[in-house]
């Protein structure tokens, strides 16, 4: 974080800090100090240290699940990691978090998961799946409205979204998607009369006056329809949001008072068919993701340390 504040002016500073309010954002996409303001309302992550290797593993293939918002950040993380450890090949399935939950539950390999929220991993945990003392909550995220760029949307942040013809939402069982639902209960749009994810596209249509809502599949889809027009808004995390920077203004940045921490836990999978080198370059790779070059590339895509 010393890195940005060193490198930006006080004048950006003071935009960006209006930036992550509670108040719309006009048509300006946060520049990196959001990330300071995104900190503060991080939870505190286990206490965990680890070194990964730096002598060369043996040949292991590492089976990985990533929520889709990390996709852009592993795709420069990765060969990262095997300009050390040239013989582990990582292998990523990216999609929404339930999706990866249910393909677990289903037995398919895995040996790394991480998860845009805290639920899925506490399903896993209950259920054994999880290798006990592997879990860190080692990112933060934020959820954002986004608009393609000069829309000329009526919308101006999460409090009017009824106003928009269409919406680009996730479906509750996605974690974008449940957050969303969670603001609008906090907002009183919705009766809270259930938990967050249960509440149908339908009824979240019904709830902002029959608003026509496109439902995705994963957070990415979402960021994908704004960016290409095909919905007026959508929520996506803030990290998406700055992927996408020159195609959409950002209308507003939730507080956590809103949606709760976004946090993103990463943890090992009991995988039965992994050998001992692949569960050995498992735990050596989650252990990279901790260091300081790993933690840069996430900072870079917007994601923040949970610290």
């Amino acid at each position: 974080m010393k890195k940005w504040i060193a490198l930006l002016s006080a004048i950006v500073m003071m935009a960006m800090l209006g930036a992550c309010a509670t108040t719309p954002v006009a048509t300006e996409v946060p520049t990196p100090t959001a990330t300071e303001a995104l900190a503060e309302t991080a939870a505190e992550a286990p206490a965990a240290t680890p070194e990964a290797t730096s002598a060369p593993l043996e040949a292991a293939e590492v089976q990985l699940f990533i929520a889709a918002s990390l996709e852009g950040a592993f795709k420069e993380i990765i060969p990262l990691y095997n300009a050390s450890q040239p013989n582990v090949v990582i292998t990523y399935n990216a999609d929404s978090s339930g999706t990866l939950l249910t393909q677990v539950q289903e037995g398919f390999a895995c040996d790394v998961f991480f998860s845009a929220a805290v639920s899925q991993i506490k399903t896993l945990e209950e259920q054994g799946y999880v290798i006990a003392g592997t879990r860190v909550d080692l990112l933060c995220n934020k959820l954002a409205l986004i608009t393609p760029k000069d829309s000329g949307t009526q919308v101006t942040g999460f409090a009017d979204m009824a106003k928009a013809k269409s919406i680009a939402l996730a479906d509750g069982s996605v974690p974008a998607g449940k957050y969303t639902r969670q603001l609008l209960i906090n907002l009183g749009v919705l009766d809270g009369a259930k938990e967050a994810k249960d509440y149908t596209t339908a009824e979240v249509s019904a709830a902002l006056g029959g608003v026509e809502i496109n439902e995705c599949g994963n957070v990415s889809k979402v960021k994908e329809a704004v960016k290409e027009g095909s919905n007026e808004i959508g929520t996506v995390y803030y990290s998406d949001a700055y992927s996408v920077k020159d195609d959409v203004d950002i209308l507003e940045v939730a507080d956590s008072s809103l949606t709760g921490n976004i946090l993103y836990p990463v943890c090992r999978v009991n995988n039965p068919e992994a050998t001992a080198a692949e569960t050995a370059a498992a735990e050596d790779f989650i252990a990279f993701l901790q260091t300081d070059a790993a933690k840069a590339v996430f900072e870079k895509f917007m994601f923040i340390i949970n610290q």
